[in-house]
């Protein structure tokens, strides 16, 4: 084995060491972060009127015996991730599970991400247009600062009228949903995305797996 081997080796122990040490430090905030939500929730008196505000995104029946709560951010990664994980949740329990949506506008751009996701629900395309936001999030999300552009023109594919793009990302309702789902992310001590409550309890989801283990097993404890 000659000299420049060993330095390539040596090299590609300390790229697997590096990425494996990234991983591990994102799993441990990821941990951190949803201890001190679970904490946090622990202390609130009344759980349930925070997580489930009136005005919240719904998807599945009103009345389904089991509620699971998602912070989220149209601009995540791992929100993109999980949500095919839900729309098989959803399809499985089509009369026993619903999904409130809260706002966690965490990154750059993704309040008026959030804009067009209340627009699009002013017009009964809540779904489908949550659906190409998030299918089409590495076009506009990007790391060195989001084109919204593209957010509002998939958007448009997906039937939303943008005529009135400028006045919807200053729309009354918007802000004060913003604001209190802000003010509640404050309260719970929400601090990474997706976060998770089912049937009013903090959620520690791990994998995939994990949080559709636990969907089931509350729907099967109500049904």
């Amino acid at each position: 084995m000659n000299r420049r081997t060993l330095l390539l080796g040596a090299s590609a122990l300390g790229l697997a060491a590096f990425a494996g040490g990234s991983w591990y430090i994102r799993d441990q905030r990821a941990r951190e972060a949803a201890a001190e939500a679970a904490a946090r929730a622990a202390a609130v008196p009344d759980l349930n009127s925070v997580l489930l505000r009136p005005a919240a995104p719904v998807l599945g029946p009103s009345d389904a015996k089991v509620t699971l709560v998602e912070f989220f951010d149209p601009s995540c990664e791992a929100c993109r991730a999980f949500h095919p994980v839900l729309k098989q949740l959803r399809d499985e329990f089509p009369n026993d599970l619903r999904i409130v949506m809260r706002y966690a506008a965490f990154h750059q751009g993704s309040d008026e991400a959030v804009a067009i996701l209340e627009a699009a629900r002013r017009q009964n395309l809540f779904e489908p247009v949550l659906n190409i936001l998030l299918e089409t999030q590495p076009n506009w999300a990007l790391h060195d600062g989001p084109n919204l552009d593209i957010a509002w023109a998939a958007a448009a594919q997906a039937g939303l009228n943008i005529a009135n793009r400028d006045i919807e990302t200053r729309a009354p309702g918007t802000v004060a949903i913003l604001n209190q789902d802000r003010a509640d992310i404050e309260t719970l001590g929400v601090r990474a995305t997706p976060t998770f409550f089912l049937q009013g309890q903090p959620l520690n989801v791990e994998s995939f797996n994990a949080l559709i283990s636990a969907v089931r097993s509350a729907v099967e404890a109500e049904v």
